[in-house]
């Protein structure tokens, strides 16, 4: 395996989570006893310019389907922040009715339906048919397919330039990354921003964030291995953010290399020395992250079976890619986790890729009152608790299983 930015060998592991299931890949009762197909979760790292990676075991366009089940639009803090996002680049780059917003990974017009209030002209482009016939519903046009450098020309020569042109968790799910990147400085208007947003590799190491592995992120990215892929595409990054979503990202602001419009701010060497001091341009310290992942695995295991034991019922919220990768690395399965809760319409009723737990409504946690929810998207549990507050009226705890076994109440 060769490095998807730089070509280099790969001869360095991060880590190695056994075999799992595209995380998203749900299943209908009657494919329960149908073949399965599993694809090996081993990541690694690049030496030369940090990239952490996993090879395309599972093929793009075979992950971002037409039965895609991820809706952005059920998460509410997720349209909070989405929306808070659209107030602040209105304001600070001067946004209008004569500017063209972009997305790329537009998913269900989450995002662009703010823009759009603000009669800011918007274009999605998102390759999951169903989440792309959502956002048309909300009268957000959109372009069904994948981005890259051979769409970017083609936008561009029909005039459809951005101003902003922005992607929210999408850079790490590019298996061509440099294609991906090729195409961003084609549909960019000579003065024009982009924006990007992407779980911090520095948080997923700090905080055992393991679970964020799964076969839709090809990529694992830190601002050092950004800042080198960007610049070989001749766009500079000139400013960086640490936001709070999903336990800790990014949010990177890049330029063409020949605007002298935009100063590069103090944030961006910070943010690289920030790096380096925690060792992300050491190998040991890449190589060092499997056993933290194990003992996360062995942990939750001894708490569901302890569970099993008292006869404790133990159920979960939340349908998350990321509980999908804890759940088939611990090897969970239905008789010591009941089902899962999940606020998605697209989700229940069907069962979790690998572990083959069924997915259920809300209503299933008040009928059966389990002793456990374990709240799966773990940076969501504030959300997720305040909702299911109600539990306690039986008695019933919260659990969560990164980056650390928490019970509470």
């Amino acid at each position: 395996m060769n490095c998807r930015f730089c070509n280099n060998d790969l001869r360095h592991e991060f880590a190695d989570l056994g075999f799992s299931p595209p995380s998203n890949a749900f299943l209908t009762k009657e494919q329960l006893n149908a073949p399965e197909t599993f694809y090996p979760l081993k990541i690694m790292v690049c030496e030369k310019c940090f990239l952490v990676q996993i090879d395309e075991f599972a093929k793009h366009d075979e992950i971002f389907n037409s039965d895609y089940a991820y809706f952005s639009s059920f998460s509410v803090s997720w349209l909070a922040h989405a929306k808070a996002y659209t107030e602040m680049m209105t304001e600070r780059f001067g946004l209008n009715e004569g500017s063209r917003v972009i997305e790329i990974a537009s998913n269900d017009g989450y995002l662009l339906q703010y823009f759009k209030e603000k009669n800011i002209p918007v274009l999605g482009i998102e390759p999951t048919a169903n989440t792309a016939a959502a956002a048309k519903e909300k009268g957000i046009e959109s372009v069904i397919d994948f981005f890259g450098v051979k769409l970017a020309r083609t936008l561009a020569e029909k005039g459809l330039k951005a101003d902003l042109l922005l992607g929210n968790n999408v850079l790490a799910h590019v298996p061509d990354i440099n294609d991906f990147v090729g195409g961003l400085p084609v549909l960019l208007k000579d003065n024009g921003v982009i924006t990007f947003e992407f779980p911090h590799l520095l948080q997923l190491i700090d905080k055992n964030q393991f679970d964020t592995i799964y076969h839709e992120h090809f990529s694992y990215l830190s601002l050092i291995a950004v800042k080198q892929i960007f610049e070989k595409h001749s766009l500079q990054v000139f400013d960086v953010e640490e936001v709070p979503t999903h336990g800790g990202s990014l949010r990177i602001f890049a330029k063409h290399a020949g605007d002298a419009s935009k100063e590069i701010t103090a944030h961006v060497q910070q943010m690289l020395d920030k790096e380096k001091e925690f060792g992300l341009e050491d190998i040991a310290v890449y190589e060092s992250f499997q056993h933290k992942a194990e003992k996360v695995k062995n942990d939750f295991t001894e708490f569901l079976i302890k569970a099993k034991k008292e006869n404790k019922k133990v159920a979960a919220y939340g349908a998350a890619a990321k509980g999908n990768t804890l759940l088939n690395y611990a090897g969970t399965k239905k008789d010591l986790l009941s089902f899962v809760a999940d606020a998605s319409p697209h989700k229940q009723n069907k069962f979790l890729p690998g572990a083959h737990i069924p997915v259920l409504s809300e209503a299933e946690i008040k009928k059966s009152k389990p002793d456990y929810i374990v709240i799966l998207p773990w940076n969501l549990k504030e959300e997720i608790s305040d909702q299911l507050a109600y539990i306690k009226e039986w008695q019933g705890s919260f659990a969560v299983a990164v980056p650390a076994l928490k019970i509470f109440n």
